[in-house]
């Protein structure tokens, strides 16, 4: 059992996710209800450092 958790472990994992979850939701229900009130979605905010990130790792793997 060297790898795999316990049954109890699995249980307190899956009540701390609850706990997350209901800790969270209102701020994730108020932040979406924003984003769908947003006139100009910044498309552009989200996707450049993506962007940025894939070419540094195509970057990286080229120097290899």
């Amino acid at each position: 059992m060297s790898g795999d958790m316990a049954i109890w472990q699995q249980i307190l994992l899956g009540v701390f996710a609850l706990l997350a979850l209901f800790i969270f939701w209102p701020g994730v229900k108020v932040a979406m209800q924003k984003s769908e009130q947003a006139e100009n979605k910044d498309w552009a905010g989200f996707l450049l450092p993506i962007g940025v990130v894939v070419l540094f790792v195509v970057f990286l793997i080229l120097m290899v």
